[in-house]
């Protein structure tokens, strides 16, 4: 009776009666490789055209097998790999400059996908699932309703929290946002100065902080505490 092999891992099923004396090399085979492969393998994938299916072999070490798929491409440009159309579970490894889309293929060893795909962004790491039509993303980017951002990238988490550079957050140059912001001067030390919309600025220099209004130094303040003011001083006036 000849051997058969499982639908989903591929694993050698030896008929009963064979292999009298050699099956021992197969059931090492099965479980120290194939079935290890599934549970913790590691696997880099170079992938080298647009779609380009894994390979996947009855009871030989393969790419679909395991756990773990690493890959890269040569394609210059976004890919898809299609797994057999098989229940398994991947942790999908994107180290290319481009998304990478995992689908289940209609037939082993074939580029159609059998349903819906997932996309992982250049640099990012997924747990997926399949049921041997769809893929699914069992860890994928925090909702802003569970708290996070909904997005990959900083740009992108602005836009989906409604934050507009220079109207909702200061711009990186400090410029062009509206409202009153707080500084905190003890990480503030690549600060040189603080301005407002109404002239008025407020900068360093050495131990001493000089109070400008539109270019004109009209106050400053030493390390000692001596106040010295370019006008007249009130004490005890209205505010």
């Amino acid at each position: 009776m000849a051997s058969t092999y499982s639908p989903n891992l591929r694993v050698e099923l030896i008929g009963t009666g064979d292999q009298a004396g050699t099956w021992g090399t197969t059931t090492n085979n099965n479980l120290g490789t194939l079935l290890e492969n599934a549970i913790s393998g590691y696997e880099a994938v170079s992938v080298t055209s647009a779609n380009q299916a894994l390979t996947a072999l009855n009871g030989a070490d393969d790419q679909a097998r395991n756990m773990i798929l690493e890959v890269t491409t040569t394609t210059g440009a976004n890919f898809a790999i299609y797994a057999p159309p098989a229940p398994k579970t991947y942790v999908l490894v994107n180290s290319s400059a481009y998304t990478v889309s995992i689908y289940n293929s209609t037939v082993l060893g074939n580029t159609t996908a059998a349903g819906t795909g997932v996309a992982v962004p250049a640099g990012k790491s997924v747990a997926i699932w399949s049921d041997g039509t769809d893929m699914g993303a069992q860890i994928t980017y925090l909702a802003i309703s569970d708290g996070g951002t909904g997005a990959s990238n900083a740009a992108d988490a602005r836009t989906n929290l409604g934050l507009a550079i220079g109207t909702d957050v200061p711009s990186p140059t400090g410029t062009g946002a509206s409202g009153s912001w707080n500084i905190n001067a003890a990480t503030a030390s690549a600060a040189n100065n603080i301005t407002n919309s109404g002239g008025w600025s407020v900068t360093p220099s050495g131990t001493t902080l000089y109070f400008n209004y539109n270019g004109t130094n009209v106050a400053k303040l030493d390390s000692s505490g001596n106040l010295t003011v370019k006008a007249n001083v009130t004490a005890y006036g209205t505010v």
